[in-house]
């Protein structure tokens, strides 16, 4: 199972928050993750800038979206954006890209959330081929009609992931996709739903081994203070789980919210949850850093502690 870190632009001004996740990237890299993977957070920084400063700052590292929402902008658009910071990190960007929730695409956005799954079978059918160029983009299906050339090629193959929950969904990562990105699964939600479901859609089309990458907060602390990181993770985390998507997703498993899908506790117990998701099937952990404290001395300190240990911790699994 590789590892990978998270680091996203939840704070500071701008000027801060990009310097930051270069720094993230940076440290990442020299702690030897497989990847940094950047969410794309509704009402804040680029992930796929973020992804360009990264891969400038760096030479080895995998620099991945997770993820991009589909809905918004037009499939082209976000291939050439993508192509052109995949040649920028020299072929380093895996593209997580999702169908995102309604309280983003309809409520924010003012778009329609109408068969989202239907909708991003048609997206990806235009980025898929955008993403293979040179060449013109010749598609034409029930939500796009593109005859678009587009002379930029990528200069190393363009994996690319979409975050899939439900059965419908998985069947077309699996079909048409390398893999996919999660959140709010567990253990046995990925074990018994996500890994057959995209595996059988892949094998069915052809394709290889789907990636599967789940992200889950972690925090390396004392066995007493394992309740109040799960605290934490529920009140910092938790507002996603008004999603519709995400409590389909949960009622698959035994979590019943974020804090349960916290790795919390010494460095003992964080590194046999890694190896729980592992044995579920996870071939990419994508790690959200977790500190806790009661000021920003003891978070700092907390988070400093949690990321040294989660590097050792992922040379284990190299």
């Amino acid at each position: 199972m590789r590892i990978g870190v998270m680091s996203g632009p939840e704070r500071g001004d701008a000027a801060h928050k990009a310097a930051r996740m270069v720094d993230d990237a940076r440290w990442a890299e020299e702690a030897g993750f497989d990847t940094v993977w950047v969410p794309q957070v509704p009402t804040d920084f680029d992930a796929l800038t973020a992804v360009t400063l990264m891969g400038a700052a760096t030479s080895r590292i995998e620099l991945g979206t997770a993820v991009v929402p589909v809905h918004a902008q037009h499939p082209v658009a976000l291939a050439r954006q993508a192509l052109s910071a995949h040649a920028a990190a020299g072929g380093r960007l895996a593209l997580g890209v999702g169908a995102s929730h309604h309280w983003i695409v309809r409520d924010m956005l003012g778009l329609s959330y109408e068969k989202p799954a239907a909708y991003t079978r048609d997206y990806l059918e235009v980025l898929a081929a955008a993403v293979s160029g040179p060449d013109t983009v010749d598609v034409e299906n029930d939500a796009f009609r593109v005859h678009n050339p587009l002379t930029l090629a990528p200069v190393a193959p363009l994996p690319v992931l979409v975050a899939a929950l439900g059965p419908v969904m998985l069947r077309i990562a699996g079909e048409r996709t390398d893999g996919t990105v999660l959140w709010m699964a567990d253990e046995r939600t990925v074990a018994e739903h996500v890994v057959p479901a995209i595996t059988k859609a892949a094998e069915s089309a052809g394709r290889p081994a789907p990636r599967i990458v789940a992200g889950i907060p972690v925090c390396v602390c004392a066995p007493h203070e394992v309740d109040a990181a799960r605290e934490r993770a529920n009140r910092i985390l938790g507002e996603a789980e008004v999603s519709p998507n995400y409590q389909r997703l949960l009622e698959r498993g035994e979590a019943r919210n974020v804090g349960d899908l916290c790795a919390a506790g010494d460095v003992a117990a964080v590194a046999a949850r890694f190896r729980s998701f592992a044995d579920a099937g996870v071939t990419d952990l994508s790690v959200r850093l977790l500190p806790i404290g009661e000021d920003r001395e003891t978070l700092v300190a907390s988070k400093l502690r949690t990321r040294e240990a989660v590097a050792a911790i992922a040379a284990e699994f190299r």
